[in-house]
């Protein structure tokens, strides 16, 4: 959703009473946060927050909204416009910088106060536009890296890939030995793997993925699609990835990038293929970055009543605090953006024996601290122009056009809306 929007400075009007101590004729001062998706789910453990935080803090009462994740971008305009904002709201990191940039969201610095420590360097990084903080980090995911110890026996593998290079060349000795796809990369997020392995999508405003090197990583892409080392079903799709994990639990697929709670589902679903599946961290790549990565905050709206803010500052920093992120990080099966939580011993130690899924928590834990959400910033209608791009590509890697032309047409076609964009 781009925001478009005439904003004039409205400014929520303090209460009569603040500023004065609390007492018997002062009402307390209300916080209002939001969350998206959380209900039912996690009603119990923000209703078990919100009572102790107000019991810790009785001149504050506080009020917990949650919205469906694709309506709250929507209702937090209407309620920005009519100068009644909330105090926190739960944004994803594109929607907060698009929200910074048309001036809709107020840096917490300040807030932060002496805590920026407590939180990962990754997470805060993620947060940062034009030198600016624009919220309080959550938590995160990262994928790791499933394989099929049979398969990989079959293929005379010995280790899991160490970059992505190893990873399509395995795919394609899988595929030689076994007649099996070895991987099924997400390119309908062709972007985002671009970024991950250090090539600019835009750069000075003009989209750059037809160069050699972008030609090289699809013809990769093409080779091993070609040799039958990707798995064809729905390789393209906007979401393949229940494609992916169908297949490699019908042992059809060798390799799974996943985040850690999909091997509870392998577990759950298929026994025999679960029984000879190991994990690994999935391979950061040259950028340094992880896999998967996609963090989740609080930050706080513009126009909130300036008197409010230290409270919400406070509240804020409770609601992220190392206990809290830990606690909720393990109900909700993320990885917590503080720093100590994300090192605690749930995440880092494993017990011998442990199956699959218990060795995937860890082998996130491993990533976590390269995690960083990766998506092109600044653009209108982003999500039409990487449908050019996708298209492009698969245009490549199933060989129905050159890739140099394919990519050379879809760079022409972002350019010349580029220019209109800068022209309005």
């Amino acid at each position: 959703m781009k925001i478009k929007l005439l904003l004039t400075a409205w400014l929520a009007l303090g209460a009569c009473t603040a500023g004065l101590p609390y007492g018997a004729n002062a009402a307390p001062q209300k916080i209002e946060f939001w969350t998206f998706s959380m209900k039912p789910r996690f009603t119990p453990y923000f209703e078990a927050l919100a009572r102790r935080y107000e019991a810790a803090n009785p001149g504050v009462k506080l009020e917990w909204v949650d919205f469906p994740w694709d309506v709250i971008q929507t209702k937090l305009v209407t309620r920005i416009v009519a100068g009644t904002p909330p105090a926190l709201v739960n944004l994803n990191v594109p929607w907060a910088e698009e929200f910074a940039r048309d001036g809709l969201l107020a840096p917490v610095d300040a807030l932060l106060a002496g805590e920026r420590p407590r939180y990962l360097p990754a997470a805060l990084q993620d947060l940062t536009f034009g030198g600016k903080t624009y919220g309080f980090p959550l938590y995160s995911n990262v994928a790791v890296i499933a394989y099929n110890k049979r398969l990989f026996e079959a293929a005379g593998l010995t280790h899991p890939p160490r970059d992505l290079d190893e990873q399509l060349d395995y795919a394609r000795r899988v595929a030689a030995r076994t007649g099996k796809a070895g991987l099924c990369p997400a390119l309908s997020k062709i972007d985002g793997l671009m970024m991950q392995q250090g090539l600019d999508v835009i750069r000075d405003g003009r989209a750059v993925f037809n160069s050699p090197r972008h030609v090289a990583l699809v013809r990769k892409l093409a080779d091993t699609y070609r040799a039958g080392g990707l798995l064809k079903d729905s390789l393209f799709a906007e979401d393949n990835f229940p494609a992916a994990i169908d297949a490699y639990k019908g042992g059809r697929l060798a390799m799974l990038l996943a985040p850690p709670t999909a091997l509870k589902r392998i577990e759950a679903d298929a026994t025999d293929i679960y029984a000879v599946t190991d994990v690994a961290p999935a391979p950061l790549g040259p950028t340094g970055i992880a896999d998967g990565g996609w963090l989740i905050h609080f930050a706080v709206p513009n126009n909130v009543d300036p008197a409010l803010l230290p409270a919400v500052g406070k509240f804020a920093r409770y609601l992220t605090s190392d206990e809290n992120e830990l606690a909720f990080a393990r109900q909700a099966s993320v990885y917590p953006a503080s720093a100590r939580a994300a090192n605690d011993v749930f995440f880092t130690t494993v017990r011998a024996g442990a199956g699959a899924s218990e060795k995937a928590v860890a082998a996130g834990a491993v990533s976590m601290p390269h995690a960083h959400t990766l998506y092109v910033a600044g653009v209108t209608d982003y999500d039409e122009l990487r449908r050019y791009l996708v298209k492009a590509v698969e245009a490549g890697v199933t060989g129905k056009q050159d890739i140099q032309q394919a990519l050379d047409q879809a760079a022409a076609i972002w350019n010349r809306k580029l220019a209109a964009q800068r022209r309005h």
